[in-house]
């Protein structure tokens, strides 16, 4: 994997170690302060009895049906960051605490068992639905808030429970203006109603059961990351990129002298993670995804040594992020027909 490489050498040094053996704990990790902010919110959120279990896993989650939170074990290590952010954009502190107040909505659910309740039901829909990853989406819909990127609210009922969870207690939502008049409004004032009825009640569930935990993590570091890669990246690699990306940059023998140009490459990754961010959140498309595309149009603008003129330099990201949005909106669509070089 190309990326390895950019990776610092310490990083890099991760790699062949398994998991379980790098010896992580929450303690004394840069993520500590911010469950310690998470649960800081619940209680001026007024739930006094409710401090869902944090742990390290594979990825962000809540083993369903079971009140306690799983963190992704590279936020834990500083070295594990790094490569976690040159393959995949590690979180920063704002995204942490978005996952973290989602995945304490999937805890409080569990918790105070609510989604058995018929209420419940009525507004969010039936728990046992299945889940689908490729789940159709309205996009824009005002009967869903918005928090984690890709209309992930409307995934599934639980999903949905939890975001609006999230959204009630970010102390800087403001949701109360942000979503008068939207249909989301009942589901959030609906958290707001039951946090007051259970405020001073021990949960039915104080805690659950782990799902993987880190100490159980036979995969050494590589093997996790290359489990990892998108399942469309041999589609991915072999896309026919070159003529469309000459039209939104500068081909070398067209430079001219009297006019500044950077390498295309490099404004394209100087802005990837804003596109990324972007396309991610408003087209739905999984950022793993996403990123490989935007990676594989990085490789390709270098190897035909394509420019972007400096005066212009707006205009070429606008035209890219368009086209980035468009080849994953086609891969969302299950529209496989992509131009592929011959």
């Amino acid at each position: 994997m190309v990326a390895f490489e950019k990776a610092p050498p310490e990083a890099k040094q991760l790699l062949p170690v398994p998991i379980r053996e790098l010896g992580l704990r929450l303690e004394g990790t840069p993520i500590a302060p911010l469950i310690e902010q998470l649960y800081a919110e619940l209680e001026h959120a007024g739930l006094h009895h409710f401090r869902p279990l944090c742990y390290l896993t594979d990825e962000w989650g809540c083993p369903s049906g079971q009140p306690v939170i799983g963190i992704p074990w590279y936020l834990a290590d500083p070295r594990a960051a790094q490569l976690e952010n040159a393959l995949n954009d590690v979180e920063n502190e704002r995204e942490v605490m978005m996952y973290l107040r989602h995945e304490a909505g999937h805890a409080f659910n569990y918790a105070y068992e609510l989604y058995k309740r018929d209420e419940w039901r009525t507004l969010f829909g039936p728990f046992r639905r299945p889940y689908r990853d490729d789940f159709a989406f309205v996009p824009f819909s005002r009967d869903y808030v918005r928090h984690i990127a890709g209309w992930y609210a409307q995934k599934h009922p639980d999903e949905d429970f939890a975001e609006s969870f999230a959204v009630w207690l970010d102390p800087a939502s403001h949701w109360r203006v942000r979503y008068s008049g939207w249909g989301a409004m009942q589901k959030i004032e609906y958290v707001d109603r039951v946090a007051r009825e259970v405020a001073n009640c021990a949960p039915l569930r104080p805690t659950g059961e782990t799902d993987i935990t880190v100490e159980e993590m036979d995969q050494t570091v590589e093997e996790f990351y290359r489990s990892m890669l998108p399942d469309e990246a041999p589609i991915i690699a072999d896309l026919a990129l070159d003529t469309d990306l000459a039209s939104i940059f500068i081909a070398p023998e067209l430079r001219r002298d009297d006019a500044t140009y950077y390498d295309a490459r490099e404004l394209l990754a100087e802005d990837r993670r804003v596109i990324v961010d972007k396309v991610n959140y408003w087209t739905g498309v999984r950022r793993t995804l996403v990123r490989a595309l935007v990676i594989a149009i990085e490789r390709r603008a270098s190897e035909l040594g394509l420019l972007a003129k400096k005066e212009h330099s707006r205009s070429h990201m606008i035209d890219l992020t368009v086209y980035v949005a468009t080849l994953s909106m086609t891969f969302l669509t299950g529209a496989k027909r992509l131009r592929h070089r011959v």
